[in-house]
């Protein structure tokens, strides 16, 4: 329940960031992707079933409040939960250097995939022009931001996992 409670908060306080205080912050336009870095990470933590449903509802929100079709972030999103959380397997708390690699490359994936379904079928076929000035600013700015934002979810994290596991103990 502590788990439940703390992602659907994580999910909520991310968006609010990203919608808020990094359109503050932004450069150029862009602004890193939080939902991107939370359901990676989570996927990443806690396997591919948890990081479809976490990228499911930061998709979800995504579409509710920006989208033109409800759903299509949802799906671009739940994908990258269910791709990054087949790496759960070879998670260790204490590597960050995988983790970031593969939160930039869910942000290279989101932001390529956005612009074959959104752009490139309106024939709009400047990817070049796509891919540094939007693609590529964004994972970066992603990575620099997840530097800080990881650690503070893999702490919480094996915070909630020592709370579970010593109310098991309890019980056996």
């Amino acid at each position: 329940m502590r788990r439940f409670f703390f992602t659907v908060l994580s999910i909520i306080i991310s968006f609010i960031l990203q919608t808020t205080v990094f359109r503050a912050l932004d450069f150029s336009g862009i602004v890193p992707n939080l939902m991107i870095i939370l359901t990676s990470s989570y996927a990443f933590m806690r396997g591919d079933k948890s990081g479809m449903a976490i990228g499911m509802f930061c998709g979800f929100l995504v579409d509710i409040f920006f989208g033109s079709y409800l759903g299509f972030y949802a799906l671009i999103y739940m994908y990258i939960g269910f791709i990054i959380g087949k790496f759960n397997k070879i998670f260790f708390p204490e590597n960050i250097l995988l983790p970031l690699a593969l939160i930039v490359s869910s942000d290279f994936l989101f932001g390529f995939v956005c612009y074959v379904l959104l752009f490139m079928f309106r024939n709009k076929f400047d990817i070049g022009y796509y891919m540094i000035n939007i693609i590529l600013p964004e994972a970066v700015y992603t990575a620099l931001v997840a530097i800080f934002i990881y650690p503070v979810l893999i702490k919480i994290n094996t915070y909630l996992e020592d709370i579970e596991q010593r109310s098991a103990k309890k019980f056996v």
